[in-house]
């Protein structure tokens, strides 16, 4: 057993350095180049990684931190990949069965999140924030899904909004996950639920700025 986790464990920790390499440069190269699909496909591989041994891990020993990680790393990139690829097969593609699974089971997770966190906070314990906000955020993109799915989005590219939307929450993931395992080198004490929120704080302006760039109306 301690063997299969040092297994899981070591590939996690290269498909998280390789998901924050790649995703790094993607975001600040151009978009749309052969460089950035061979490094876009780069980053899926190694959060993909990153997202299903972090599931491993926190089964083997159970850990918040790593569960929330995985399960949002996991939708981010499934459903990002999904995106994009359904646009290329054509404009009037219509989403498979695997494209309602997933969202379906973010749905659940996501409703799952809030009610953790929501009973965590009345034990008094901080960390319940961070789920209700990983859950609130979940259940967001469900909802973008939702009306994707069923063609009722008034924008004309959703499927390419859809796609920076959810690679860059996977980065944001990975970013968490990066500054959380090193912030005991920190010179001065920063709370973990900071550390859990920053990433996102400071990258939703980025989303915002691309939507507002790439949007095209119906």
């Amino acid at each position: 057993m301690k063997l299969l986790f040092t297994i899981f464990l070591v590939l996690h920790i290269t498909g998280g350095a390789i998901g924050l390499i790649t995703g790094t440069i993607n975001i600040l190269k151009k978009k749309g180049g052969k460089s950035h699909i061979l490094v876009g496909k780069l980053f899926i591989y190694g959060m993909a990684t990153a997202g299903f041994s972090a599931l491993v891990l926190s089964i083997m020993h159970p850990n918040y931190f790593l569960f929330i990680v995985g399960i949002f790393t996991l939708y981010m990139i499934s459903t990002g990949t999904r995106y994009i690829r359904k646009q290329m097969l054509g404009l009037e593609q219509k989403p498979g069965l695997i494209d309602w699974m997933i969202t379906i089971s973010m749905l659940i997770v996501g409703i799952a999140f809030i009610a953790i966190g929501i009973i965590l906070l009345i034990k008094s314990n901080n960390f319940g924030i961070v789920f209700i906000v990983f859950g609130a955020l979940s259940l967001r993109f469900v909802q973008s899904d939702f009306k994707n799915y069923k063609g009722n989005s008034a924008i004309k590219n959703y499927w390419l909004l859809a796609h920076f939307q959810r690679m860059t929450g996977a980065y944001i993931a990975s970013l968490t996950a990066f500054l959380l395992v090193n912030i005991k080198y920190s010179p001065i004490e920063i709370p973990a639920t900071i550390i859990w929120l920053l990433p996102t704080i400071i990258l939703f302006p980025v989303i915002s700025r691309w939507n507002r760039k790439y949007e095209v109306k119906n």
